[in-house]
């Protein structure tokens, strides 16, 4: 990390309170001209937990556990929080950065994979933020790469796998009976086809190529244990927008009672 003077940890946000959850949505769908009854629906949701995201509090964790290791290394990086969607904002962290004396940034967003709303979207909105607080060609900001295929990643989905692997296999259910359901977030067809840099996106686009590389890591590590691997699929939730506009498929509800049906 030499040369860098502060790291910056960016994120997505999220209300944490039930105050916070209509005005949280309108930020992350603002310009986008999505109808107040889909917020009233969305914002549903939000309320029956409480109004709380667990965002926040995974991202502090993240920070103590952050800082944890940057001391165990003797790195006195100070660590720095910016959300796209919600307190703590970046534009009043970066200007807080700047004026603690820092002039070049260490940046982690917390999204593993390449797609317009988990890359591009937080450059701009890095962008955008210094522009609004008068500090573009001031701060300088380096973003860490995507960190789909990472073993500190991988990792526990593959220590996660293994274990109940083990378990169905000790209550005699044998691998050819058991189905495996990798999920993750659905995005617009259109956005997973674009998505990472030209001539670098695969055939599918980088935000599903990512996923199924991330995929092969995990199960090289069950497979690595000697473990049978069953069946598996890469499937979707959280589809939302115009029921006209194509979404990555098959949604979890669908794969669910398919794979039930197929025995």
């Amino acid at each position: 990390m030499s040369g860098y003077d502060a790291f910056l940890l960016v994120s997505f946000g999220g209300p944490e309170g039930p105050d916070d959850v209509m005005p949280f949505l309108e930020n992350v769908t603002r310009g986008r001209g999505v109808p107040r009854e889909r917020l009233e629906a969305v914002a549903h949701h939000y309320l029956e937990l409480g109004g709380v995201s667990p965002i926040n509090d995974q991202n502090r964790a993240l920070i103590a556990a952050l800082r944890t290791e940057l001391d165990r290394r003797d790195i006195a990086l100070p660590i720095y929080w910016g959300n796209r969607n919600w307190d703590p904002f970046l534009g009043p962290e970066l200007t807080r950065l700047h004026a603690d004396g820092h002039r070049r940034l260490l940046a982690l967003a917390t999204s593993a994979y390449s797609s317009y709303s988990g890359c591009r979207q937080y450059r701009e909105d890095l962008a955008a933020a210094l522009e609004s607080s008068g500090l573009g060609g001031v701060l300088a900001i380096d973003k860490i790469r995507h960190y789909f295929d990472h073993p500190g990643f991988v990792g526990p989905f593959a220590e996660g796998l293994a274990a109940a692997l083990d378990e169905l296999a000790r209550d005699g259910v044998p691998a050819d009976a058991t189905r495996v359901l990798f999920v993750t977030h659905s995005v617009p067809v259109a956005m997973a086809e674009t998505a990472g840099p030209p001539g670098r996106r695969g055939a599918r686009g980088a935000y599903v190529e990512q996923h199924l590389a991330a995929i092969e890591c995990t199960l090289n590590v069950v497979r690595a244990g000697g473990r049978a691997i069953p069946d598996w699929s890469l499937v979707y939730q959280s589809r939302s927008g115009s029921p006209h506009v194509p979404w990555l498929e098959p949604d979890i509800h669908d794969a669910l009672p398919a794979a039930r049906d197929e025995g």
